[in-house]
């Protein structure tokens, strides 16, 4: 027998001592009843028992037997608080009666071990086994250690596991089944999963067959380590043993058993591919391939399952699986939670895959469900950054695609979509096609603001339109639109442009009159405005006036204001202006530096070219 339980315990473990009897009897706790029985009920809860005296009558222990049978929830009660075999010995004598306690059913024992180890009062379920032992070998069995293997499990006692099994072998009690599968559903608690595995392995080598719960017990293990490619090898061997009729009992409470089992593995790589998603080495790459070990498996777990797995995609890294779970929901039964659509609607902004997301919002508006107002605003946010980015860089046939891709997906661009395309326009100094978005906006029933309208305005002046950029000022103030700062530095350099000094002097006065401070910008518009005109020498005074406004020049400013001051023939003034810029700490741009050497060289002026000091190595293009 010493190597019959060796499977049990790991190496180097020896099996603890048992607990030294004590005389004292603790006192019985009412407590252990649950809320009173019925009659009904009590009675299925007793077990028949011969009196001492052979009558079966139940006559004394103070009621405790009633009609030939004993009361185990009343029994459990007494036994609840005892520590020794002596206390169970003194206890059941008193709830008897000083009846024959010999001629009680060990099944009544087993009962009271079993409830005992749910009050997590393992002591007490200790003594009684040790009380078993005193009336012989025949009161012991394997359901009594499997019982009290239980109660141990329940009660989390889990250090006195090897005292319960040493003690099996002591007896000469051989393990079953049952054993196995408590122990394995203890190790399985404990984490400790080789053991469990290790148990697992000794069960045939014992001639013992498995039973559900054995295999259930394995699946959880799988579950609590996250491996779900070995969950799902062990589930594609199992029902091959099911298909081959290796697995003895009916086969209808199999098939029921491997929906379990399914449902199991299923949970099993659930868990690891939330675990992979939360980790930071190629999350989704782990997740599908996890997703195709279930298909190689025959695995096809429902909807719900991915729906579960969509919301745990929040990176961007996540947009491939998320992709693939979404064609998965979608080829499943044809519906789809709304709320889950929306969640990767926005995960693919997010992950800056716009295309994709329009995609989704095009499958709810064919094949449903149908969008609702977050839907609609997610998809508009989604399009205003791509609109966004075609203003930044002036690519305004992109912009106008966006628009029409826009319309025909059913969505309304309103101003603020309108206006980003002017803008590119602007920026791309495409007069006529800043024109026809103006009045395709109009067309639209929109009404310009004033965005739109500086805008517009940018754009006739870069196309040098300027008489009929100022009809659309007059039209601008005519329907009550209010300039801003903007529209008044467009109109400026719209009067630079005509040549027209005094009208700038009088736009410059109409800001301060609508309460519109002018800024660097402002003037930096004036000046390249200047420069554009090849008017060098006025340049140089609204540089001045910008001065005498208390307004600080930037490298903007001066970068112009360099190039306008070589125009006018003084690249020495140039020359000082860059030593000026740079003792600010300004960082010109190295065109800047290269225009005062070439046209100092070019007029022959005698500087000091160290005084310049190093060619800038960033170039800083002058921007408006």
């Amino acid at each position: 027998m010493a190597s019959s339980l060796a499977v049990f315990r790991p190496a180097g473990h020896l099996p603890c001592r048992r607990r030294p009897k004590n005389a004292s009897c603790p006192c019985t706790s009412p407590n252990f009843l649950q809320p009173q029985a019925s009659a009904s009920s009590r009675r299925s809860r007793g077990f028949s028992v011969e009196s001492a005296n052979g009558s079966g009558a139940g006559g004394g222990g103070n009621g405790r037997r009633r009609g030939g049978t004993v009361d185990v929830v009343a029994f459990a009660a007494v036994l609840h608080d005892a520590k020794t075999a002596d206390d169970v010995k003194f206890l059941v004598e008193d709830f008897l009666g000083g009846g024959d306690e010999e001629h009680l059913p060990v099944q009544v024992y087993t009962s009271v071990i079993r409830g005992l180890g749910k009050e997590k009062r393992i002591d007490a379920a200790f003594a009684i086994v040790e009380h078993l032992k005193s009336r012989g070998r025949s009161s012991l069995n394997q359901v009594v250690y499997n019982c009290l293997l239980g109660a141990v499990k329940n009660s989390g006692e889990f250090r006195r596991i090897e005292a319960v099994l040493a003690d099996m072998e002591e007896q000469g009690i051989s393990p079953n089944i049952v054993t196995f599968n408590t122990l394995m559903s203890v190790y399985v608690e404990q984490g400790k999963i080789e053991e469990v595995f290790r148990v697992y392995d000794g069960i045939e080598g014992r001639g013992l067959v498995p039973t559900a719960a054995t295999y259930s017990t394995i699946m959880s293990a799988f579950k609590s380590t996250g491996d779900a490619f070995a969950a799902l090898k062990f589930f594609v061997k199992l029902r091959e043993k099911y298909k081959n009729g290796q697995l003895i009992g009916n086969p209808a409470d199999w098939e029921r058993e491997f929906v379990k089992y399914e449902k199991l593995a299923v949970r099993v790589c659930h868990m690891a591919m939330r675990r992979s998603l939360a980790g930071a080495n190629n999350p989704a790459g782990t997740a599908l391939k996890v997703l195709l070990s279930m298909d190689e498996a025959g695995v096809r777990p429902d909807r719900s399952y991915y729906e579960r797995l969509v919301w745990a995609c929040t990176g961007e890294e996540h947009y491939t699986i998320a992709k693939e779970l979404y064609q998965r929901i979608r080829e499943c039964d044809g519906e789809i939670s709304l709320s889950v659509c929306n969640h990767l609607i926005w995960l693919m902004g997010k992950a800056k895959k716009w295309w994709a997301a329009l995609e989704i919002y095009e499958d709810l508006l064919e094949k449903g469900p149908k969008p609702n107002n977050l839907s609609y605003e997610l998809i508009m946010s989604h399009f205003n950054i791509l609109l966004n980015a075609a203003k930044r860089r002036g690519i305004w046939r992109w912009g106008v695609s966006l628009l029409e891709k826009m319309q025909e997906k059913g969505l309304k661009p309103g101003c603020r979509e309108w206006n980003s395309v002017l803008l590119a326009c602007s920026r791309a100094a495409e007069t006529s096609a800043a024109v026809n978005i103006f009045n395709r906006m109009i067309d639209q029933g929109l009404k310009p603001d004033v965005v739109s309208y500086g805008a517009l305005l940018s754009a006739l002046e870069k196309g040098r339109l300027y008489d009929e950029a100022l009809r659309v000022w007059k039209h601008m103030c005519k329907v009550g639109i209010d300039p801003n700062l903007h529209a008044y530095t467009i109109l400026a350099s719209i009067y630079i442009g005509k040549g027209n000094h005094d009208m700038v002097d009088a736009v410059l006065r109409d800001m301060f009159s609508a309460n519109i401070e002018p800024t660097v910008v402002t003037f930096n518009a004036i000046i390249s405005a200047c420069v554009r005109n090849s008017e060098g020498g006025a340049a140089f005074e609204w540089f001045h006036k910008m001065k005498m406004q208390s307004i600080d020049p930037n490298e903007i400013t001066y970068q112009m204001l360099i190039e306008a001051l070589v125009q006018d023939g003084k690249p020495k003034v140039a020359y000082e202006m860059y030593i000026i810029a740079c003792n600010k700490g300004l960082k010109l741009s190295a065109k800047s530096y290269d225009t005062v050497v070439e046209a100092c060289q070019d007029y022959g002026a005698f500087i000091d070219f160290a005084g310049l000091g190093p060619r800038p190595i960033v170039k800083l293009d002058p921007s408006r």
